[in-house]
């Protein structure tokens, strides 16, 4: 993919001087996350006639047009552990930043129509409904990031990928009608369905099946359409973002994925937040914000960019884990 350079060194040694107070930081709970809240939405827009088809508008004020982020929270893709409410805290703190936000909600695998294929065809809906938002709500388009943390770090991923699934699946759409989200930012996101089933098993108590439906004899191979990682090359610069201490979705996720966009033939680079756990990496209130504050602003740079030389690279804000 044709890129430019994402960080001056002015901004780089900046967000780097931040490192030692991130460090010394109490790394964030459950419980911590569960309490985030944020400012009420402009306006709430169902997608379908399901309780949870719907998304939250903010807009900056000012006179637009202004670039979207796209937020799609987590919870192990289930109903258990809050979402659309707790990413309002990041929702504000974006609007005051100027951009929009679209903040999704969707059928898990814990409600009706949720799961394989309900749940992804939510998020084709779900972006569809932005597309009908944009001269009403003056949003660019040209300036689209899709944001999820955890489980919707994993359904952000495939959105990118969406339209190298096989025209033969259920979850397939004619490519000319979709609006392309090229870059990305993932939050702790588990998007590997195949390589970490057994990682997905083990923290969220997800079998394939939940995610990818039953195989069958006219689809045999249940990633084929729902896995982000066999949906690529499709263009897109994903930014993998995680907490040193996340022991859900742990550093290793990241740079594994990262190490396989880049061979594939996509545009990819890794964040690690230091002494941050899995929350911090989606509370706007909590000392890694500054550096997924960065990302996703440096993701939105890359929509405008104006084509350059290959640049493929793996970039750290910290060192890994070991």
């Amino acid at each position: 993919m044709k890129t430019r350079s994402f960080l001056s060194s002015v901004l780089l040694s900046a967000l780097l001087s931040t490192l030692p107070v991130l460090a010394s930081c109490a790394p964030m709970k459950l419980a911590d996350y569960m309490a985030l809240s944020g400012p009420a939405p402009a306006a709430r827009i169902t997608y379908g006639p399901a309780p949870s088809q719907y998304a939250e508008l903010f807009l900056p004020e000012g006179a637009g047009p202004f670039p979207v982020a796209v937020l799609v929270h987590g919870g192990c893709w289930t109903a258990k552990f809050g979402g659309i409410t707790q990413l309002r805290n990041m929702a504000g703190a974006l609007r005051e930043r100027g951009i929009a936000v679209w903040n999704v909600e969707y059928r898990r695998v814990d409600e009706a129509g949720g799961g394989y294929p309900g749940m992804y065809q939510d998020m084709h809906a779900a972006v569809d409904a932005l597309s009908a938002q944009a001269s009403a709500s003056r949003l660019d388009l040209r300036r689209v990031v899709a944001v999820g943390h955890s489980a919707g770090g994993q359904l952000v991923q495939w959105i990118a990928g969406r339209s190298r699934i096989p025209a033969a699946s259920p979850l397939y759409r004619a490519g000319s009608g979709m609006l392309p989200v090229r870059a990305v930012v993932s939050l702790g996101g588990l998007a590997d369905l195949r390589r970490e089933r057994e990682l997905i098993k083990s923290s969220c108590g997800r079998d394939t099946p939940e995610l990818a439906g039953q195989p069958s004899a006219a689809r045999p191979d249940v990633y084929a359409d729902t896995n982000a990682a066999e949906l690529m090359p499709n263009g897109s610069h994903t930014i993998l973002v995680t907490g040193e201490l996340d022991t859900i979705s742990p550093p290793r996720v990241a740079h594994d994925y990262a190490a396989r966009a880049l061979a594939a033939g996509d545009s990819a680079e890794v964040v690690i937040l230091p002494g941050a756990s899995h929350y911090d990496e989606v509370a706007a209130s909590s000392a890694s914000w500054p550096l997924v504050l960065a990302a996703i602003e440096r993701a939105l740079a890359t929509t405008t960019a104006q084509p350059k030389a290959k640049a493929k690279a793996v970039r750290r804000a910290a060192p890994a884990a070991p």
